[in-house]
């Protein structure tokens, strides 16, 4: 039975491969920029390679092992959500966020810069974590993807948009497909993509010693860890796999973390009814962060069809909670403006055949998680 053929994309086996070819690396971006400039090209169409280059490429590499199956418009204007066919018959999904930075305000005054694409990417086909508020649990674990198809994700989406940020927020978690998480942020920081750092957000339920080892791998990456709760008996109600990962060593790993790498950390909030959203909930909040650097980053809970045990807060509970974090505990706090529910592309709803289907009035002006750096 004849191998599957590996993504050109796979960083870490084209490397191999080359080296063991004795075919210099140098022309491995030189291949990746043709491709994404001409999506259907052949090998042979690849000028300048070394003949066994090309002998290499035909056996043992395809320029993407994965199709756009269907393309998903929000009516809101500025989401698009890709599903993405792979080799091995399983799709994942990615969303298209397009924001104008321009249209926000920083100390009063218009922010600099304009127009540009956020793209959220999957890791994995389902997720491990079985958070019981995401629909992406609901399908339990699939498989992981290869840093190619991580890659490809990205390479299909900078056809519909020119991508300046990446955040990993998509199908899976993360830090529990690691090595290849790493391979594709080095990929995506180099040529031809030469994305910076600073614009890639990897989330994690808080795996810790994953967290522990991230900013050495890769480092000036924005951490985003979903906290979800301020104390561990509520996390793990609504977090399974929070049993694995206690509260307290989650926030050494974080302090250690944040030491290292001298950068704000984003802590996501999915505020549930009634569950994680009282005042008592936002002191507590308040007390665990407030000698670290952090944006809490409040996010309306979006509801996933029949799966849905939870409602979303109401307005006014939501900026009474951000009130107090910001008034008494003098921490940065935002309340995520939800794109792309209509097409459950929103957050919490990637999940692929998802049955039932919202509406959305039109978008409002949109910051980026990445402005909040500053």
């Amino acid at each position: 039975m004849q191998m599957a053929l590996k993504s050109v994309f796979d960083s870490s086996v084209i490397r191999a491969e080359f080296d063991n070819a004795g075919i210099n690396n140098r022309f491995i971006p030189l291949i990746w920029k043709y491709i994404i400039q001409n999506p259907d090209c052949n090998w042979e169409d690849i000028p300048s390679l070394p003949s066994s280059a090309y002998a290499l490429l035909r056996a043992k590499f395809k320029a993407s092992t994965s199709v756009v199956h269907s393309v998903l418009e929000s009516n809101d204007g500025v989401t698009t959500k890709l599903l993405i066919k792979l080799q091995n018959g399983a799709f994942v999904e990615c969303v298209i966020m397009r924001y104008d930075s321009s249209l926000g305000k920083y100390n009063g005054k218009p922010r600099p810069g304009g127009r540009r694409s956020t793209l959220c990417v999957s890791s994995q086909v389902g997720c491990k974590m079985g958070c019981t508020f995401c629909a992406t649990g609901s399908m339990g674990f699939k498989n992981n993807l290869s840093c190619g198809e991580i890659i490809e994700q990205l390479v299909h989406a900078s056809r519909f948009s020119t991508i300046r940020n990446v955040v990993f927020m998509g199908m899976g978690e993360p830090l529990n497909n690691y090595s290849a998480l790493v391979d594709a942020i080095r990929v995506m920081i180099a040529s031809p993509f030469q994305i910076s750092p600073r614009k890639i957000t990897v989330s994690t339920v808080g795996i810790i010693h994953a967290i522990t080892k991230l900013h050495n791998d890769v480092p000036n990456l924005n951490l985003a860890v979903s906290l979800h709760a301020p104390v561990q008996d509520i996390r793990c109600q609504i977090m399974p796999a929070a049993r694995a990962f206690p509260l307290e060593k989650l926030m050494n790993a974080l302090r250690e973390y944040q030491k290292k790498s001298q950068q704000k950390i984003f802590i996501e909030y999915i505020m549930l009814d009634g569950v994680n959203d009282g005042e008592q909930h936002a002191h507590q909040l308040g007390k665990l962060l407030e000698t670290f650097q952090v944006v809490v980053n409040l996010i309306p809970f979006n509801p996933i069809g029949s799966l849905s045990q939870f409602s979303t807060s109401t307005n006014q509970k939501v900026t009474r909670f951000q009130k107090i974090l910001r008034d008494l505990y003098d921490i940065r706090t935002t309340v995520r403006k939800e794109m792309g529910q209509d097409i459950s592309g929103a957050c919490g709803q990637l999940v692929v055949n998802l049955p039932a289907k919202r509406s959305v009035s039109s978008a409002a002006p949109l910051t980026d998680i990445e402005d909040l750096r500053r």
